[in-house]
């Protein structure tokens, strides 16, 4: 089956900084485009709602701020090791726009 995706995709993962109506949540990145992208993460973000996505080096030297939107949610179960039963949640962020400004730093945000 053909990729229907319009754009490439960055296929890297790492530490990104949520912020929602819910709160703020750590997350993982994953599948990146200029779009959108895949976060793993355990908070609890409800669909359409605006989201504040804050992506910054190790050492918060550079930081970028993405605004967008919760297209979808996530929930897979999985085996894991020794028999166990992992699980792996996440949302689909759809992009609005970006920010350099550290003024836009998630924990001074009011989503409303």
């Amino acid at each position: 089956m053909p990729d229907r995706r319009r754009s490439n995709r960055f296929d890297k993962v790492f530490p990104v900084y949520l912020a929602g109506e819910n709160g703020i949540a750590r997350g993982v990145a994953r599948n990146i485009s200029s779009g959108g992208m895949f976060i793993e993460t355990a908070g609890l973000f409800p669909l359409g709602s605006p989201v504040v996505v804050t992506f910054t080096t190790a050492e918060g030297s550079a930081e970028i701020v993405a605004r967008g939107e919760v297209r979808y949610q996530c929930a897979l179960e999985y085996g894991g090791a020794k028999g166990r039963i992992e699980q792996l949640r996440g949302i689909g962020v759809r992009f609005r726009s970006f920010e350099t400004s550290r003024e836009a730093r998630p924990e001074a945000q009011v989503l409303h």
